[in-house]
Protein backbone atom coordinates (compact mmCIF):
# COMPACT_ATOMS: atom_id res chain seq x y z
CA UNK A 1 0.00 0.00 0.00
CA UNK A 2 1.29 3.39 -0.88
CA UNK A 3 1.76 5.93 1.78
CA UNK A 4 -0.72 8.18 0.71
CA UNK A 5 -3.45 5.24 1.13
CA UNK A 6 -2.33 4.44 4.89
CA UNK A 7 -5.20 4.82 7.14
CA UNK A 8 -3.93 5.96 10.14
CA UNK A 9 -5.58 4.87 13.49
CA UNK A 10 -6.54 6.93 16.03
CA UNK A 11 -4.09 7.01 18.14
CA UNK A 12 -1.62 7.27 15.24
CA UNK A 13 -3.46 10.78 14.23
CA UNK A 14 -3.57 12.11 17.37
CA UNK A 15 0.11 11.11 18.01
CA UNK A 16 1.34 12.77 14.97
CA UNK A 17 -1.31 15.93 15.67
CA UNK A 18 0.35 16.45 18.93
CA UNK A 19 3.85 16.38 17.57
CA UNK A 20 3.99 19.72 15.49
CA UNK A 21 5.77 20.83 18.26
CA UNK A 22 8.35 18.60 20.51
CA UNK A 23 7.08 16.86 23.44
CA UNK A 24 7.91 14.05 25.33
CA UNK A 25 5.26 10.52 25.71
CA UNK A 26 3.51 12.17 28.83
CA UNK A 27 2.77 15.10 26.88
CA UNK A 28 1.57 13.43 23.69
CA UNK A 29 -0.68 11.52 25.99
CA UNK A 30 -1.77 14.69 27.14
CA UNK A 31 -2.19 16.74 24.44
CA UNK A 32 -4.54 13.80 22.52
CA UNK A 33 -6.78 13.79 25.37
CA UNK A 34 -7.22 17.54 25.44
CA UNK A 35 -7.84 17.73 21.73
CA UNK A 36 -9.98 14.51 21.57
CA UNK A 37 -12.17 16.34 24.97
CA UNK A 38 -10.93 13.42 27.01
CA UNK A 39 -12.42 11.08 24.44
CA UNK A 40 -8.93 9.55 23.27
CA UNK A 41 -6.68 8.37 26.45
CA UNK A 42 -3.69 6.87 24.75
CA UNK A 43 -2.00 3.91 27.25
CA UNK A 44 1.96 3.75 27.88
CA UNK A 45 1.82 0.71 25.84
CA UNK A 46 -0.37 1.75 23.30
CA UNK A 47 1.42 5.36 22.95
CA UNK A 48 5.23 3.70 22.72
CA UNK A 49 4.10 1.00 20.25
CA UNK A 50 3.12 3.99 17.66
CA UNK A 51 5.89 5.81 18.29
CA UNK A 52 7.86 3.33 17.51
CA UNK A 53 6.01 2.24 14.17
CA UNK A 54 6.42 6.23 13.08
CA UNK A 55 10.02 6.13 13.77
CA UNK A 56 9.96 3.39 11.83
CA UNK A 57 7.96 5.17 8.89
CA UNK A 58 10.07 8.03 9.02
CA UNK A 59 6.93 10.52 10.04
CA UNK A 60 8.14 11.16 13.82
CA UNK A 61 11.90 11.88 14.85
CA UNK A 62 14.07 11.88 18.18
CA UNK A 63 14.79 15.66 18.86
CA UNK A 64 15.79 15.68 22.49
CA UNK A 65 16.51 13.18 25.11
CA UNK A 66 16.64 14.28 29.22
CA UNK A 67 17.50 12.11 31.06
CA UNK A 68 14.66 9.55 30.29
CA UNK A 69 12.29 11.26 28.34
CA UNK A 70 12.57 11.67 24.53
CA UNK A 71 11.16 14.25 22.74
CA UNK A 72 9.86 13.64 19.44
CA UNK A 73 8.48 16.11 16.35
CA UNK A 74 6.59 15.01 13.26
CA UNK A 75 8.70 14.91 9.98
CA UNK A 76 7.56 16.32 6.26
CA UNK A 77 7.15 12.74 5.73
CA UNK A 78 4.42 12.36 8.72
CA UNK A 79 2.84 16.02 8.01
CA UNK A 80 2.31 14.43 4.30
CA UNK A 81 0.50 11.51 6.21
CA UNK A 82 -1.75 13.71 8.20
CA UNK A 83 -2.86 15.99 5.25
CA UNK A 84 -4.10 12.56 3.28
CA UNK A 85 -5.55 11.25 6.36
CA UNK A 86 -7.56 14.21 6.65
CA UNK A 87 -8.93 14.22 2.66
CA UNK A 88 -9.53 10.50 3.47
CA UNK A 89 -11.59 11.22 6.19
CA UNK A 90 -13.17 14.79 4.61
CA UNK A 91 -14.31 11.95 2.08
CA UNK A 92 -15.68 9.38 4.13
CA UNK A 93 -17.72 12.96 6.33
CA UNK A 94 -18.52 14.22 2.74
CA UNK A 95 -20.59 10.58 1.55
CA UNK A 96 -21.73 9.84 4.96
CA UNK A 97 -23.88 13.12 4.71
CA UNK A 98 -24.77 12.90 1.27
CA UNK A 99 -26.29 9.41 1.97
CA UNK A 100 -27.66 10.08 5.34
CA UNK A 101 -28.92 13.24 4.47
CA UNK A 102 -31.36 11.19 1.76
CA UNK A 103 -31.98 9.25 4.44
CA UNK A 104 -33.45 11.75 6.62
CA UNK A 105 -35.16 13.46 3.91
CA UNK A 106 -37.47 10.26 3.22
CA UNK A 107 -37.73 9.73 6.66
CA UNK A 108 -38.66 13.33 7.60
CA UNK A 109 -41.54 13.18 4.39
CA UNK A 110 -43.18 9.95 6.32
CA UNK A 111 -41.34 7.78 3.04
CA UNK A 112 -39.97 4.89 5.25
CA UNK A 113 -40.42 2.44 1.74
CA UNK A 114 -37.80 4.73 0.67
CA UNK A 115 -35.52 5.01 3.59
CA UNK A 116 -35.78 1.35 4.06
CA UNK A 117 -34.83 0.41 1.11
CA UNK A 118 -32.03 2.93 0.08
Amino acid sequence: MAESQVVLTEASYYILLSLYEPLHGYGIMQKAAVMSRGRVQLGAGTLYGALNTLLARGWLVEVAQYDRKKEYQITPRGRAAVQAEIVRLAELLANGQTVTGRFADAAQSGDTQTADTQ
